[in-house]
């Protein structure tokens, strides 16, 4: 097994795979810790907005459905940049001069007010500036099953992360939270507990898969905006996910050649509810089930795995 895991390495994976690093018990990437004193220290602004998941739960849909409002549905704006250049990854560092560097952080610093950014720090790691100027922050959750899929074959396809062995493999690790930006399980609870304290919107993936338009409305309101019907169906229709997939400024097809491989699984896969289904053997199904029941036994939260 380990010998062909070997023959299927190329030299470009093993110099990309991505270390980890840890900040507070936190596996972040070795990037992310090298600017943390940074990031840490991070100037918020008062009309700064968060857009703030977990990996794989809905980011970049959430993140073109904030544009599309931003810009009053008006689709040439919202095909200015790739969705990374438009809304800073905050905490995102590929160090470098070649055209893959990145910085999240310089990004945000150099835009005017104001500006939208997105983070996967769990609720404890954002940067302290956030809470004293009092920003708004979009939290979207997605069921851990699904979520856990998804993030299996991200990492399958973008080298810059660690190699996920297999799918057994990357579910242990999944469980015991050895995967970056943590324990799933931590994340949800964390950012769930934190809204009834700061100015967080609470959504679920879920939520959004089943009635786009309801969720919508609430990020609407959320962001005291008013649009028309018209505009309205326009972005439910340019924010659902045949639209986006097909969309090089949100598929990541036009970026991060050499990083992400989208002929190993596409970055927009298949965003459905239920997948793990076909993922899960009966016995992997009844361990996870037991280990959450164990680990969300201390939340309100509840989360639905197959609409």
């Amino acid at each position: 097994m380990a010998l062909d895991k070997m023959k299927n390495l190329s030299l470009e994976d093993n110099i990309l795979r991505a270390e980890l690093g840890e900040v507070q018990g936190i596996p972040v990437t070795e990037g992310t810790s090298a600017i943390w004193d940074q990031l840490w220290n991070f100037k918020a602004r008062p009309d700064d907005l968060l857009i703030a998941t977990y990996a794989k739960a809905g980011t970049t849909w959430t993140q073109e459905i904030v544009d599309m409002i931003q810009q009053n549905g008006d689709i040439e704006k919202c095909r200015r940049a790739s969705t990374y250049k438009r809304q800073p990854f905050l905490e995102w560092y590929i160090p470098g001069s070649s055209p893959l560097h990145y910085s999240g952080l310089k990004l945000a610093e150099a835009m005017p007010s104001p500006r939208t950014m997105k983070t996967h720090l769990p609720v404890q790691l954002v940067p302290p500036s956030f809470w004293e100027q009092n920003c708004k922050i979009i939290y979207v959750a997605r069921n851990a099953k699904d979520n856990l899929v998804s993030y299996y074959h991200f990492h399958r396809m973008n080298k810059a992360l660690p190699d996920p062995g297999t799918v057994e493999e990357f579910t242990e690790k999944f469980m015991n939270g050895e995967v970056l930006w943590g324990s799933w399980y931590d994340h949800v609870k964390g950012w769930w507990k934190a809204k009834d304290k700061h100015r967080i919107l609470y959504l679920f993936y879920e939520d959004m898969k089943e009635n786009p338009k309801r969720e919508i409305l609430k990020i609407l309101k959320f962001l005291e905006k008013n649009l028309d019907e018209e505009v309205l169906n326009k972005i439910i229709h340019n924010t659902s996910f045949e639209v986006m997939k097909d969309n090089p400024m949100t598929n990541y097809t036009k970026d991060f050649e050499g990083i992400m491989d989208h002929s190993v699984s596409p970055f927009m896969r298949k965003g459905a509810v239920g997948d793990w289904k076909n993922y899960f053997t009966v016995a992997q199904n009844k361990k996870f089930d037991q280990d959450y029941k164990k680990k969300m036994a201390d939340t309100s939260l509840v989360f639905r795995t197959e609409l």
